[in-house]
């Protein structure tokens, strides 16, 4: 009897676990260049989007806080020149964890930059490496920061 409450509490234990991991790495981003073409010489605007599910949110890129980690979207390219990222307005919330409110994303998150391609581009395509940063959290609890990468691509025309 007393084994098989142990083995009860471990199991709860376990699945408690797993849901807050799984919870954590359950971001996604995406993202797109204009419409899917841009023109030699021309510009564009890209979209960064950071899904976020609900019971979560990720530190703004400014979260005021000093042990939280901000959200950083980094954005580069070859065969492009791309500037900087325009992070979203972000909302102030107080949690458990912390006595003063933090800066946070909720929800979906979406980061704006420019796209301009050379009118000696000589290719068919322009390809942009996003790379996202963030740290998300619940009402209780900060997971360890997460980074990930996609690639945008766009038709040149």
């Amino acid at each position: 009897m007393k084994n098989n409450a142990i083995k009860f509490i471990l199991f709860v234990a376990l699945v408690l676990t797993v849901g807050a991991v799984s919870q954590a790495v359950a971001q996604s981003i995406d993202g797109s260049i204009g419409n899917g073409t841009v023109r030699r010489g021309g510009a564009t605007r890209g979209t960064i989007v950071l899904s976020i599910p609900g019971g979560l949110h990720v530190n703004s890129n400014r979260p005021n806080n000093e042990y939280a980690i901000p959200t950083v979207i980094s954005v580069t390219s070859r065969e492009a020149k791309v500037s900087a990222v325009t992070y979203p307005r972000s909302v102030s919330r107080k949690f458990s964890f912390s006595e003063k409110p933090i800066s946070v994303y909720e929800g979906r998150a979406t980061f704006g930059f420019n796209v301009t391609v050379p009118a000696s581009f000589k290719g068919s395509t322009i390809r942009i490496r996003i790379v996202a940063t963030f740290q998300s959290c619940n009402d209780e609890v900060c997971f360890p920061p997460k980074t990930q990468e996609i690639t945008l691509s766009a038709r040149v025309q």
